[in-house]
């Protein structure tokens, strides 16, 4: 039993982020853990992350959905939670996976503005408006997880609009994720060297924050600030460029990936690069056996995400996103291509990469779940 739900916890941790450019939501987790009608079992349970995760991950209908989690300090003392999930949160916060703070305030809806992310909270409405009237006003924002038939679905919370929807980052957003900031207090895992600082730095698997997965300051007086430090930051220079592409596989959006100019990143069967996207485990036997290990390398060069073949079998290129076999252009081992906008790389026929919101939609299928592996009365059992 305990086997089965570090596994899910595991799963959970996948779906945890403070990358901008990766996370698709904010919450509270001091919040959610509470949402004790969802599974009507102990007070506290951190599995009830994964549950809500699962319901974003169905409404958006995409796989690997992160979220952006602001974790009050004292959850990492929290007596309801087990003695494992205390531990899992602080190695989360110890990773830099979670942002962790000692008053977290309205850092939730600060961040979601910043960030242009959704809030998945069920906070009254009155107490949401603060400094950030504006966001609780527009539909789909704030949206508030409720109990349903098969698990948590979400409802109108605010603003009307029972869909989690992007909105487009704030001004002060742009302007903050264009820069590459430092803290001062060692081993900041935010804005440091990532990992390395804190009770469970041993356990910690980052070993150097990239700027480009830095996550937003806190503004506090117009000054960028650490939101888990109160001190003000360092301008290191200017933040990588980056682009956020997607792997879609049978009609879903599988994964995310962040491209930057400093790191190609190579997509395959199963690459052996760090940092590569293995698609291995989505795959029928037929695309195993076409597509290779390391199947296409994507490089940002000056702004241009260029594409070259590195397979044995090559690829292929979808202009424009159309699915007409006439319209398809082959690439072939060894060849490189600019992607255009809106332009697919196919790798095999159902499986193509390409910047997210030009991937024409797909059939509806149900993505994977966080809580596959949670045993049924897992929540209920005692501490």
């Amino acid at each position: 039993m305990r086997f089965e739900i570090s596994k899910v916890l595991d799963a959970i941790e996948g779906r945890v982020c403070t990358d901008p450019s990766l996370a698709r939501a904010v919450l509270d987790l001091a919040e959610v853990i509470r949402y004790q009608d969802i599974d009507g079992g102990r007070p506290a349970s951190l599995l009830r992350l994964g549950m809500v995760i699962d319901a974003l991950s169905r409404q958006l209908e995409e796989d690997s959905v992160p979220v952006y989690a602001v974790v009050h300090r004292a959850l990492l003392s929290d007596a309801d939670l087990t003695s494992n999930e205390r531990m899992v949160v602080r190695r989360w916060a110890d990773d830099g996976l979670v942002e962790v703070l000692d008053n977290p305030g309205d850092r939730m809806l600060e961040v979601a503005d910043l960030l242009g992310l959704p809030v998945l909270t069920r906070v009254r409405a009155d107490g949401l408006r603060g400094r950030y009237p504006w966001l609780v006003e527009q539909p789909g924002r704030v949206v508030a997880p409720v109990p349903g038939a098969g698990g948590p679905v979400f409802v109108a919370h605010v603003g009307g609009g029972d869909t989690p929807v992007a909105g487009e980052r704030s001004p002060a957003g742009v302007k903050l994720l264009a820069r590459h900031w430092r803290c001062p207090e060692p081993g900041c895992a935010l804005f440091g060297g990532g990992g390395g600082g804190g009770a469970f730095a041993d356990l910690a698997r980052v070993t150097e924050r990239s700027p480009a997965g830095q996550p937003p300051p806190s503004l506090r007086g117009g000054v960028p600030t650490c939101p888990r430090h109160g001190t003000r930051l360092g301008d290191a220079g200017p933040r990588p460029r980056t682009e956020v592409l997607a792997v879609r596989i049978g009609g879903l959006i599988r994964r995310r990936f962040v491209l930057t100019e400093d790191q190609p990143v190579l997509v395959g069967r199963a690459p052996e690069q760090a940092g590569g996207i293995m698609l291995g485990q989505w795959l029928n036997d037929e695309a195993r056996r076409w597509i290779s290990r390391g199947h296409v390398r994507f490089e940002l060069r000056v702004g241009e995400v260029i594409v070259t073949d590195v397979s044995t079998n090559g690829s292929g290129i979808r202009p424009g996103g159309s699915m007409a076999e006439s319209d398809r252009v082959a690439l072939a081992p060894r060849q490189s291509r600019v992607l255009a906008g809106g332009d697919m790389v196919e790798l095999y026929p159902g499986v193509q990469v390409g910047r997210p919101d030009e991937l024409p939609a797909g059939a509806p299928y149900s993505p994977t779940s966080v809580m596959a592996e949670a045993p049924t009365m897992a929540m209920r059992l005692p501490r």
